[in-house]
């Protein structure tokens, strides 16, 4: 794990060896340590949901608790993207994935060993800014070692790396909480073989050249922006539960978050090394991209985070079964992500399934909209895989677009913005789309039982145990449900069709044939051409 950052004159610096063209052969084994760390950042998100309920209640905490440690994690994985991806443009890739991998480790063994809620709590910020480090660097090391015209080749293997952790998460956790001699602490540990194997994989297989140039952090600016961005979807996350969206929390909040914001993007204009730099907005691929990942994490993560309370509440499905369901959403992004991959990579030409990806999408959210506590699953099955396979269309080749038309010196900070503005769409939606959600439960269950909400055992900010209530209130409870996950999918519908005016105006440019390395390795060269005369 080298690493020289000795200083050098001139912008692009220079590199260490040779730009190495990478055969397959290579490119697979590198990418069996990126795949495992993958998976290691997506199981720790999945696997604790089936066993939060069982957590709060060992360690004596409360509904306020349960939302934390959720939050913690979502909070600092998001805040420190950005920052994770201008480091990979300044220091050692390897050497990075590797670090946030290890903070994934201690993260997991603290939770694991966690006696109190508070150190629980802590220990998901360590988790969550280590899968923040994999979340952009995964992709980041990817564009360095392949070049982007076949990179289609190889997103199948990411699609079924998502699929695998996502729908084994809860199935594993809920495995591990109703196993007497393992428990919920075996959630935290599980995941810390994975990233031990990720990281002596990455020692072995991933060779990239040594960047050497003069390096200058921007501190103010990292804290700003993390502070800033924390303090929004603080306010984004607990608004609707914890206080009403008009109080004086929100108004703290927001204004506070506006104002570090403001101060960041101040700072960022006038330093030499920005953590964000301004100037890739000028770029209209990547300004597009990026408004079109927002929209995507607005719709898709708002929406189907809710697709599994409707299954247990609304279809009366066990937490197992509701997880099992949602497997033929993750089949349709799998497919799609692997098949436009492989047409792309032979044809070279992306931005048809951009736009056929913002359309089908589209089209599944409003499809979804009509569900109700009757809908079968053979239904909801053809639903879930349209929008699965818009989804799959649509989010791989947004990173690919923005990743073609960027210098290579600029890589991790392009792939970082569109990672974060995703992940900042997903808890803007989930939030926006809960409180929604909320509402309309209310206002079912208030006509259902005449006015009486809480007679019923439900409430806007409560969870009703079907099992506790009698025959007629459940049904009452279950269509409430129906009607309001649907109604989710309603709003959650314009902005996914958003998302494809967005795509249409970008414009589509023949993908790159060189690695990240190569473009840096002749970027780094007509510097130093350029700069030649001069001395």
């Amino acid at each position: 794990m080298t690493a020289a950052l000795t200083p050098e004159s001139g912008e692009a610096g220079a590199l260490e060896g040779a730009a190495p063209t990478m055969t397959r052969k290579h490119i697979l084994q590198a990418m069996s340590g990126l795949m495992a760390g993958m998976f290691v950042a997506i199981l720790a998100s999945t696997v604790v949901a089936n066993a939060l309920p069982r957590i709060i209640s060992d360690l004596q905490g409360s509904q306020s608790s349960y939302t934390w440690v959720v939050t913690a994690e979502l909070l600092a994985m998001t805040a420190t993207v950005p920052i994770w991806g201008k480091l990979s443009d300044l220091y050692d890739k390897k050497l990075l994935i590797q670090l946030s991998l290890g903070m994934f480790v201690v993260g997991s063994l603290v939770a694991g060993f966690s006696h109190s809620i508070g150190l629980l709590i802590v220990s998901r910020v360590v988790q969550g800014i280590g899968a923040g480090g994999l979340t952009a660097l995964a992709q980041v090391v990817m564009a360095a070692i392949i070049p982007p015209r076949e990179l289609g080749r190889y997103s199948g293997i990411f699609g079924a790396v998502f699929a695998v952790g996502t729908v084994a998460g809860p199935l594993i956790g809920g495995v591990l909480v109703d196993t007497s001699w393992l428990g919920w602490r075996w959630c935290f540990f599980i995941g810390v073989p994975f990233a031990l194997l990720a990281i002596v994989l990455l020692q072995k297989t991933l060779k990239l050249p040594t960047v050497r140039r003069e390096v200058k952090i921007d501190y103010l600016g990292a804290v700003l922006i993390m502070s800033g961005v924390s303090a929004l979807l603080l306010w984004i996350t607990l608004a609707g539960n914890n206080f009403d969206w008009a109080s004086w929390q929100t108004a703290a909040l927001v204004s506070a978050g506006v104002v570090l914001i403001a101060a960041a993007v101040f700072v960022e204009s006038r330093v030499s090394e920005p953590m964000i730099p301004l100037d890739i907005f000028r770029n209209r691929t990547v300004t597009l991209t990026t408004v079109a990942s927002l929209l995507v994490g607005v719709a898709m993560f708002g929406g189907t985070v809710f697709l599994s309370q409707y299954f247990q509440i609304s279809l009366g499905k066990s937490p197992t079964a509701a997880g099992l369901m949602s497997l033929p959403m993750i089949l349709g992004l799998m497919l799609s992500t692997t098949i436009a991959g492989q047409i792309i990579t032979a044809r070279g030409k992306w931005k048809g399934f951009l736009i056929a990806g913002g359309i089908i999408m589209t089209a599944g959210m409003g499809l979804l909209s009509t569900i109700s506590a009757d809908s079968s699953f053979a239904v909801l099955s053809i639903y879930m895989v349209v929008l699965g396979v818009g989804v799959g269309m649509l989010m791989q080749n947004l990173v690919l677009a923005a990743q073609n038309d960027v210098p290579a010196a600029e890589l991790g900070a392009a792939t970082s913005v569109l990672s974060f503005f995703r992940s900042l769409g997903g808890a803007i939606g989930t939030s926006a789309l809960g409180a929604v959600l909320a509402h309309r439960v209310t206002e079912e269950m208030e006509k259902g039982f005449g006015g009486a909400a809480a007679a019923g055992g439900g409430g806007g900010h409560s969870v009703p145990d079907l099992s506790t209530l009698p025959e007629p209130a459940r049904q009452v409870v279950e269509q409430a449900y129906g009607v309001a996950t649907a109604d989710v999918f309603l709003v959650g519908a314009p902005f996914a069709f958003l998302a494809l005016i967005a795509v249409l105006f970008i414009k589509e440019k023949p993908l790159k044939t060189q690695s990240g390395m190569e473009r840096l390795a002749e970027e780094a060269a007509a510097a130093e051409a350029k700069a030649a005369p001069m001395h």
